[in-house]
């Protein structure tokens, strides 16, 4: 067992258990009846202890939260949205950077400990926002974990040298391939799953891509994607952003697609949010499926919503799919905490001896009324530091093992 550097006590447990958590270097030690001998003792007063959450999906480059509010201007159409996020970052010139550092630090106050953010590339800006984001990462890597996503908005085999761009991010520090709507960006969805997936296995990565193709459209991108994660031995390494197809066709078909990206390891992620389709989420995870959450965009120039609090990302994912039982509320919750670190291949993760210690408190009985009512962090740990307190993020990290 590793050393014990300090303890926090009268913890109630997920699991309606209470106890003492014992944490060391940075890891958790021990749980349960734990003595804390000479380790300084926190006492929680029962507080709930929780896992730090993932965002599985944002875009940490488009954010403009923390400025002057800005009016949605964008039409109903997808590429309406992106030339207004184009012309309105040409006239704010706001630095990359400096926007991804706001949310970040308000992601951390809400006991975020892993991000999944897509970041866009292409022909045109090239890497310029990679390598922002490449800068924040390791700004606040002691904060949190974040994974990138290189993200060809634009489209892929309808801009060529887009494949060079994405094997360029890779190479430069982009954990993941992405790509958007074969059928409908780049009407050739041979073309574009074979440049990633070939770009991705070149590299030995994964693959995240954003699929908002409607009914038999997107079903058959979604068939295509899990033939290319067997063919390609990338069965775990693939993953659909939305999806909302799933919910656009059949039960019988949608619970065929299930099982058919269960089989070829292709996970979901969702964002539930209102005015589009929400996939059947506990039909998948009876299917296999890993369905993990994430908040999408967050106030900027796609969408006006968003907090950056995946505890309220939950309790609108559960909102919006009629989750009303206690064990549906706990799937919920799997899918802001646990899902995520499966898909990661995180081991040990969560409230578990050798885990890392990130963790939040929050003042909820159990874990489905701290869903419904998400209430403010008390105290945020990233690695055994203490990273936020009373809902407000820390400049300078504290450690309580002095």
């Amino acid at each position: 067992m590793s050393r014990t550097d300090y303890v926090l006590a009268n913890a109630l447990l997920p699991d309606g258990s209470k106890g003492n958590i014992a944490i060391g270097e940075g890891r958790i030690a021990d749980i349960g009846d734990v003595a804390n001998g000479e380790a300084r003792r926190i006492d929680l007063g029962g507080a709930l202890v929780l896992p730090g959450f993932t965002d599985g999906h944002m875009h940490l480059d488009k954010t403009l939260i923390g400025r002057k509010w800005l009016p949605y201007q964008a039409g109903p159409t997808r590429w309406s949205r992106i030339e207004t996020e184009k012309t309105t970052e040409k006239r704010l010139n706001l630095p990359v950077e400096e926007r991804a550092a706001t949310l970040i630090e308000i992601c951390v106050a809400f006991g975020t400990s892993h991000m999944r953010t897509h970041i866009d590339v292409d022909t045109d800006i090239r890497l310029t926002r990679l390598e922002s984001m490449l800068r924040a990462r390791e700004r606040y890597r002691d904060r949190v974990d974040i994974q990138i996503v290189a993200f060809p908005q634009s489209g892929v085999v309808s801009r060529p040298g887009t494949l060079d761009v994405l094997d360029e991010a890779i190479r430069a520090g982009a954990d993941l391939v992405g790509g958007m709507d074969p059928l409908v960006v780049d009407h050739d969805a041979v073309g574009q799953l074979d440049g990633i997936f070939d770009v991705a296995e070149r590299h030995g990565v994964g693959i995240d891509i954003h699929l908002h193709e409607p009914g038999e459209a997107g079903i058959h991108s979604i068939e295509r994607i899990c033939e290319r994660a067997e063919s390609h031995g990338m069965q775990g390494k693939v993953t659909v952003s939305h999806g909302f197809s799933l919910a656009m066709v059949s039960e019988r078909k949608s619970d065929e697609t299930a099982e058919r990206m269960a089989r070829a390891g292709v996970s979901l992620v969702t964002h539930g949010a209102g005015g589009f389709y929400l996939p059947p989420i506990l039909r998948l995870r009876a299917a296999g499926v890993e369905v993990f959450a994430g908040n999408d965009d967050i106030r900027d120039t796609w969408s006006p919503y968003g907090s950056g609090d995946m505890l309220e990302r939950a309790m609108l994912i559960g909102w919006r799919a009629d989750f009303r039982r206690d064990e549906d509320l706990m799937a919920v919750f799997d899918m802001v905490t646990a899902a995520a670190a499966r898909v990661r291949g995180d081991s040990p993760w969560g409230l578990a001896p050798g885990a890392p210690a990130d963790l939040c408190v929050v003042d909820a009985q159990c874990v489905p009324e701290a869903v419904v009512a998400h209430p403010p962090r008390k105290l945020v740990l990233k690695n055994g530091r203490i990273v936020a307190r009373d809902g407000a993020y820390l400049k300078a990290i504290e450690d309580p093992a002095g």
